[in-house]
């Protein structure tokens, strides 16, 4: 299918979920996952209507942005290497993945204004996952205060992947608590009003719970092309 069919068939579940849960379809941000296809399968995201495109590797991320460049708004939603901070700092609008001190000394020392970040929280402790621990979300918000050009926009996770609904709601909604703790920190750094949460298979009870940006690769622009 056409991204665009697909992308019709995903804002169709976005509606009724919404509706479903009291909340603002409007509110959701749908980001293509564009890190399996090609240029041209996300340039075709974009012709669709969705101008949020996620990499999870420099490299990627480089190939597409000379290509594309401004025409999109960049998340960058893999793990990030300190020495490739580098690589994309300037140019990505959104990172996904802070999770530690060292990074966030680098992203600020390297970036020309302030980035928009997701501290990354590994709430099902699963060891395949990157991510704090959340008992040490928390410390980690306050220690953040030394970094000037580091804006804490949301937390992210990824659910377990699973079929049990139950496992993967209780994720997201634990995440969304930990989101409310942060908030009463009244850190003018951290105001964390968004969550990052939901992919292709989970997506709908991510929104259910909270979810203000969702990651869509293979249900929206398919895994190559």
């Amino acid at each position: 299918m056409s991204v665009k069919q697909n992308l019709e068939n995903i804002r169709e579940k976005i509606k009724s979920t919404c509706e479903k849960v009291n909340r603002n379809e409007s509110d959701i941000t749908i980001i293509a996952v564009t890190k399996y296809v090609s240029n041209d399968r996300a340039k075709e995201a974009i012709s669709a209507g969705v101008t949020h495109l996620g990499e999870n590797r420099d490299e990627g991320f480089r190939e597409k942005w000379a290509t594309i460049q401004e025409a999109a708004t960049w998340h960058f939603i893999g793990t990030l290497q300190t020495r490739k901070v580098k690589n994309i700092i300037n140019e990505i609008d959104y990172i996904h993945s802070l999770d530690r001190l060292s990074l966030a000394k680098e992203i600020n020392n390297r970036a020309n204004s302030e980035v928009k970040c997701f501290v990354q929280v590994n709430v099902s402790q699963e060891d395949s996952k990157h991510g704090l621990n959340p008992n040490d979300v928390l410390t980690f918000m306050k220690d953040l205060h030394s970094y000037p050009n580091i804006k804490v926009v949301g937390l992210m996770t990824m659910a377990p992947f699973t079929d049990d609904e139950a496992i993967i709601r209780e994720c997201f909604r634990s995440l969304k608590k930990l989101q409310l703790d942060v908030q009463a920190l009244n850190l003018t750094y951290a105001p964390c009003t968004e969550l990052s949460m939901g992919m292709s298979n989970d997506y709908t009870i991510a929104i259910e719970e909270g979810a203000t940006f969702i990651r869509i690769g293979s249900a929206l622009v398919g895994e190559d092309s």
